[in-house]
């Protein structure tokens, strides 16, 4: 069952790009979460993404906002991607996109005339009491890092 708006989003345990283990109860009470899913680390889009989450990090921590990446990428790629382009969030492991189906983003893609399944590039943000308060679903990079911004303002100050 995929979480709704206004419901609480499930719980999870998945590895961090710093080895430790992050669960959405970890903030509880303390945090909003910027939950982003993207395809895959080093791609144009991804990295542009990235690197937006990098420049307004500073802008989320104001608002008492975590950022926090999910990709099928292993945690060495991980790793890489946040060595090279200096992500100061971390991103998490979803090799068996649990979380990714969790949230409905895992979808069958075509490109070039091919068909596979991935993630479906998507910002979810979760209010410090653990519900699902805004989606975006199909994000178009440009821009979206500001608009999520501007939700939180808005929305939970």
């Amino acid at each position: 069952m995929t979480v709704q708006l206004g419901e609480l989003a499930p719980d999870f345990a998945l590895e961090a790009s710093n080895g430790e283990t992050v669960k959405l109860s970890d903030f509880k009470g303390k945090k909003h979460i910027v939950l982003y899913f993207y395809p895959k680390d080093m791609t144009p889009g991804c990295t542009t993404e990235a690197c937006d989450f990098r420049d307004k990090h500073e802008s989320f921590e104001e608002l008492d906002a975590v950022i926090l990446g999910v990709s099928p990428d292993p945690i060495k790629q991980h790793q890489k991607f946040i060595e090279k382009h200096g992500l100061p969030f971390l991103l998490l492991v979803d090799e068996e996109h649990k979380l990714a189906e969790q949230f409905d983003v895992w979808k069958l893609k075509k490109n070039f005339g091919k068909e596979y399944m991935g993630i479906e590039r998507s910002t979810f943000i979760i209010n410090k009491e653990g519900e699902l308060v805004k989606e975006w679903r199909k994000v178009k990079v440009n821009g979206h890092v500001e608009e999520a911004l501007t939700f939180i303002k808005e929305h939970l100050q």
